[in-house]
């Protein structure tokens, strides 16, 4: 665990969601694709099952790695969950597979685009949204925040929602008055855009626990607490080692969102909602 963060004091509440977590396997089952930015963790499905447990969450949504070729990788951690996990393709150049029904049928619920230090996969994102929006899908961008203000118009047009990583990746220095955090606001007022809260060594500058971060995840929090999803980013793959206590992680939510039932409705109701989830009573 790294200097600074806190243990979490109160366990999840029930149907809890990691919204944003990679599953990985051997090599040999899961070939690469060329030219992959990293090499994935010898991290695999049965260690992140052993990590929601110590957690105490239930559900999980699985972002495809883009480092293979195809989205077997999530598809069989899906089947492995029995229903208690959603997922997030990835797709390659050319636009969405003819396998969209069979990619819903086991489990998915959005496609994932990369905007991050390019623009090149943000050009089709609208033909993306239109064969996806049959299914009910979103899409997921991972993208810089200084794209916010020139993509906020084609983001509103889009048919589906819009879900966006690692709190958006604005940068906390620039402050939650910056133009870009305006730009995210207005997204998000309209009531179609999802921010999730997860990734914090991805834009904050500081050591865990990231306090340059409050002002931006207490802004985002107050602005739409019911379109807040909360997630791990399990395994850390773009994290130098040590590697980050997932329950420090968990316990970071109650510095950002010190309202229980606010906690309550990131964990468990947002993720119901946007992922298809059933709620049960608590």
């Amino acid at each position: 665990m790294e200097t600074g963060e806190v243990r979490a004091s109160e366990p999840p509440p029930r149907g809890a969601c990691d919204c944003h977590a990679h599953v990985y396997g051997p090599p040999e089952r899961y070939p690469l694709r060329p030219g992959g930015r990293y090499t994935p963790p010898a991290m695999y499905l049965a260690e992140y099952q052993r990590m929601l447990a110590r957690l105490g969450i239930d559900h999980a949504v699985i972002v495809q790695p883009t480092v293979y070729q195809d989205n077997a990788a999530t598809a069989d951690a899906l089947a492995a969950s029995a229903g208690a996990w959603r997922g997030v393709a990835k797709f390659t150049a050319g636009g969405p597979p003819t396998g969209l029904p069979r990619l819903d049928r086991a489990g998915f619920r959005g496609v994932r685009v990369h905007g991050i230090g390019k623009e090149a996969e943000l050009d089709g994102i609208e033909d993306i949204a239109r064969q996806i929006a049959p299914f009910g899908w979103h899409i997921q961008l991972h993208m810089e925040a200084r794209f916010l203000q020139e993509m906020e118009s084609r983001l509103r047009a889009l048919p589906v929602p819009v879900v966006l990583d690692h709190f958006a990746r604005v940068q906390p220095e620039q402050g939650p008055a910056s133009a870009a955090m305006h730009a995210l606001l207005r997204l998000l007022a309209g009531g179609r855009c999802w921010v999730k809260l997860s990734g914090p060594y991805l834009v904050s500058k500081l050591r865990s626990p990231y306090p340059d971060l409050v002002p931006i995840a207490k802004a985002l929090v107050t602005a739409r607490p019911d379109h807040m999803l909360w997630g791990t980013d399990w395994p850390h793959p773009s994290h130098e080692t040590p590697l980050p206590d997932d329950t420090a992680f968990l316990a970071l939510l109650a510095t950002w969102v010190p309202d229980r039932a606010t906690r309550e409705m990131i964990l468990v109701s947002n993720p119901a909602a946007l992922y298809g989830f059933e709620i049960v009573p608590q």
